[in-house]
């Protein structure tokens, strides 16, 4: 085989690997019940005139399952955080001892639990398009050296190692789902 007709499977690879990286991510900061870092990762303050996240404003810690800490470095902060966790849409009512922000996670009722499982179907999903994506572009790359001269063995082989890669990622998003939607079931 010439190398003019090799499928850069490394590439399809980071790609799919990206796609589950995005969706683990956007696992971490779905709320189960349980106090999690993660979870005030894409809170936004209005620190110093630019808006700036949370983890850089204060050191965040999870001192017992159902409660998440901040301790605000800057004094003058505290009440920016506050308000920013407040407005956030997490739904957690912040707590302030001095320059500590305490966060209790309260239960989640079954309703939630389900609206939850919900949305974390949705973003594996989201995965399983983008991997598809990346298929696409895998099989057009076959299609492209199939039209400048590689054998119908070589297309079949490429053709079937892209859909092997593609049958392991969406596996994995499968296996990430279910053990997210567990996890956000178990009370």
């Amino acid at each position: 085989m010439s190398d003019d007709l090799e499928i850069d499977l490394d590439d399809l690879q980071r790609r799919m690997d990206g796609a589950m990286g995005a969706l683990k991510a956007e696992f971490a900061s779905l709320r189960t019940g349980r106090a999690s870092a993660t979870m005030v990762e894409p809170v936004m303050v209005d620190a110093y005139g630019a808006m700036t996240p949370i983890n850089q404003v204060g050191t965040v810690n999870v001192p017992e399952p159902r409660m998440v800490t901040i301790n605000v470095w800057d004094k003058g902060l505290v009440n920016k955080v506050e308000k920013a966790i407040r407005e956030s849409g997490l739904g957690i009512n912040p707590q302030t001892n001095g320059t500590i922000i305490m966060l209790p996670i309260p239960e989640l009722n079954e309703e939630r639990r389900k609206e939850l499982t919900r949305v974390a179907a949705q973003y594996a999903e989201h995965a399983r398009v983008a991997v598809r994506n990346v298929r696409r572009d895998g099989m057009d790359q076959v299609k492209k050296a199939k039209a400048a001269g590689m054998s119908e063995d070589d297309v079949k082989l490429w053709e079937g190692e892209v859909q092997d890669l593609t049958d392991k990622h969406i596996a994995q998003i499968d296996k990430a789902l279910e053990a997210k939607q567990a996890e956000i079931m178990q009370v």
